[in-house]
């Protein structure tokens, strides 16, 4: 018997058993409505497989894809969260503490079928299914512990994670899993029912961007995918890379950008490079927190999203991460060529939503102490891993970023300002950013003041430069690898970089923080607080959870000032500085990035500026460990933190303690040959 006849076998077992469960009354009543509810669930969900596989999809009118889109992804909208079995909070009311949350974490692993069943993953969909009859079979004797049901869930995850992981591997970096890439490239993408083929989560706001990108001509549509693919290849060349080495890309994005998305696909087979395009994850396993990555619809619900961003609290131990850092090596071994051919993520951002502010949940699961210290070796491992056989030293990237219509009435203004940021003067930023990085080459440190309310003061230092006609410790960063233009940065030195960073508010990774403040002594993290609850320990624990992401403290990895004026005026001239991604907002001011440097993995490979000066500051006294330990050098994040212009008092350079310059007084720039950023400022005003 063939594997393929084996798991049709045990598919077609399982779901007859899915069947008989809706219909019986064997369990106790704590347990009977979740069992039943779920399984007429279920039920749909293999009927709707069958369906799919019969071409339903393709003959479908628009409005039965809706009503069926609805019905897949209904209990955990908003309006119908608070009496979701997904709901931690809810689970726990009627399943008590020790049942709920495991309950509760069943319930999330089910939601991944929804999109098997779109890709026919027979897989995933019958181990998932099983899952469900094991936890109801054991629940059916009495007394059961809830013990037993915590191992039936951990012994899945561990048992499965060799096909899950290894599958999730293989997406990235092998061109021929091209589930999506099939659905852009042969579809109408004028009709939007193509958009119901992916299984994920559609909404109007999804149909109107596709509708909307369906007004432009072809010749406006590869505008704009050659700025994001030339991006990408300018990154390679800038960066002293051979992209000719590489046959594949890894293209990411939001439902709704399927014609922009098909010309890039076009210009990068030109360039010898064929698409990847996974979605992002759904196996408890393979999720990484609230982070999607990969390809997506509308997020459903963000707080279900943060509710179970750590529900790998339930098996993450010692045991199961040894299990899954063997299954990594082996994995990437099978497929070394394919991934040492990578070239890296393309990636199309989008921005508009309606800001999150998440409720943490004490019923959610959540890692403990030990569980916290054990991610962080993980993720050190795990990185260390992936680049070997991703070689970081080879890789590049680019990013751009677009509103969506759910930003509001004026989105097609700011649709087209978008595109105009994205193509802004790439010499003229050059020429102007070069000016500023002659100046704080000159210094041996950069003194920060807030303005007003804020409270700011920091004092950044800079590394020494041996030979200044050679040597810089700033990028001039243009329109690469981060598009739009418009920024310097460097990675400071730790040592002696001391102060506070504080912003009155801010979002970051879609979350916000009223009145963050970190400290910073020789350029670590110490003492950290926000006013978004009403306990400093809530607070405390929130910024752990979600900026330091566990570690015990973070460094700084950048210092950068961002001179894209014209993305600053964008978001005060439309009141979207709020929903501004930050890969745009980071040109709006100065920021810092707290975790790893820009140059981490890839700290031993020359960069230039376009003067052809070689950028020295590729390193700190943290990052050089890699030459000893690489577990003791990386963290596996970087947050940008952005201060917006109006609350800077100044920005000067300074050395040996003497102020040499000013780049920024009261909000304005303050150097001789950078008055242009300036008369878009005062054009805000």
């Amino acid at each position: 018997m063939s594997r393929e006849e084996y798991l049709e076998e045990r598919f077609s077992l399982v779901t007859d058993r899915i069947f008989e469960i809706k219909d019986e009354e064997k369990l106790p009543e704590q347990f009977l409505g979740y069992f039943k509810k779920t399984a007429d669930f279920l039920e749909y969900l293999i009927r709707l497989h069958g369906k799919i596989q019969d071409g339903w999809l393709k003959t479908a009118s628009l409005e039965e894809l809706r009503k069926n889109n609805e019905r897949l992804y209904q209990d955990i909208l908003p309006e119908h969260y608070e009496t979701s079995y997904a709901n931690p909070a809810y689970a726990e009311k009627l399943l008590g503490k020790e049942f709920g949350p495991l309950i509760c974490f069943l319930e999330a692993e089910i939601r991944g079928l929804i999109v098997f069943v779109y890709e026919n993953r027979l897989f995933d969909m019958t181990v998932i299914l099983e899952l469900f009859v094991q936890i109801y079979n054991l629940l059916e004797e009495s007394p059961v512990s809830a013990e037993e049901v915590r191992e039936s869930l951990y012994w899945y995850v561990s048992d499965y994670s060799e096909e899950m992981v290894s599958r999730r591997i293989r997406e990235a970096v092998d061109p021929d899993l091209d589930f999506a890439v099939k659905i852009i490239e042969n579809s109408d993408l004028s009709d939007v029912r193509y958009l119901y083929q992916f299984g994920e989560y559609v909404t109007q706001n999804e149909e109107e961007m596709a509708k909307f990108l369906s007004e432009f001509s072809q010749e406006e549509i590869d505008k704009m995918a050659r700025t994001f693919s030339e991006g990408y290849r300018i990154g390679f060349v800038v960066g002293k890379k051979d992209l000719s080495k590489k046959k594949t890309v890894n293209i990411r994005y939001q439902l709704g950008f399927e014609r922009m998305v098909k010309s890039a696909v076009g210009q990068f087979a030109k360039m010898g490079l064929r698409p990847t395009i996974y979605r992002s994850a759904v196996h408890a396993v393979n999720r990484n927190g609230q982070n999607r990555i990969g390809y997506y619809g509308a997020v459903p619900n963000r707080q279900y999203d943060y509710d179970h961003k750590e529900d790998n609290a339930l098996f993450f131990n010692q045991e199961f991460v040894c299990r899954k850092l063997r299954v990594m090596q082996v994995a990437y071994e099978q497929v070394k060529e394919l991934a040492n051919t990578h070239a890296g993520p393309a990636v199309i951002e989008t921005f508009g939503e309606e800001p999150f502010e998440p409720e943490t949940k004490a019923e959610a699961w959540s890692l403990n102490p030990h569980q916290q210290k054990l991610k962080v070796t993980y993720s050190n491992e795990a990185g260390q891993i992936v680049n070997r056989y991703i070689i970081g030293e080879e890789r590049s990237f680019t990013i751009i970023a677009y509103p969506v219509c759910e930003i509001g009435a004026d989105f097609r203004e700011i649709f087209k300002e978008t595109v105009r940021l994205n193509n802004l003067d790439y010499h003229l930023y050059q020429n102007i950013q070069q000016t500023m990085i002659d100046v704080l080459d000159k210094g041996d440190s950069v003194h920060i003041k807030g303005k007003g309310a804020n409270e700011t003061d920091l004092r950044i230092m800079l590394h020494t430069l041996k030979n200044s006609e050679k040597e810089t410790n700033f990028e001039n960063c243009v329109a690469d690898v981060n598009i739009p233009v418009g920024e310097v940065f460097t990675s400071p030195k730790l040592e002696g970089t001391n102060g506070v960073l504080h912003v009155s508010g801010v979002y970051l990774s879609g979350l916000y923080y009223k009145n963050l403040k970190i400290c910073l002594e020789d350029g670590k993290t110490t003492q950290y607080s926000c006013e978004n609850f009403e306990t400093a320990d809530e607070n405390k624990s929130y910024i752990e959870s979600n900026i330091l992401y566990h570690h015990e403290f973070l460094p700084i990895g950048e210092f950068a000032i961002g001179t894209n004026t014209t993305a600053y005026r964008m978001g005060r001239k439309y009141g979207i500085e709020a929903k501004l991604p930050i890969l745009i907002a980071e040109k709006t001011g100065p920021h810092f990035a707290l975790g790893d440097t820009c140059y981490s993995w890839s700290e031993d490979t020359a960069v230039y500026n376009p003067d052809g000066k070689e950028i020295i500051a590729r390193d700190n006294e943290i990052s050089l460990l890699r030459k000893e330990d690489a577990g003791k050098a990386y963290f596996g994040c970087h947050t940008d933190i952005t201060i917006p212009y109006e609350e800077i008092e100044f920005i000067r350079v300074e050395k040996e303690g003497r102020e040499i310059a000013s780049i920024i007084e009261n909000g304005r720039f303050s150097l001789v040959g950078t008055e242009e950023l300036n008369r878009v400022l005062d054009e805000t005003c």
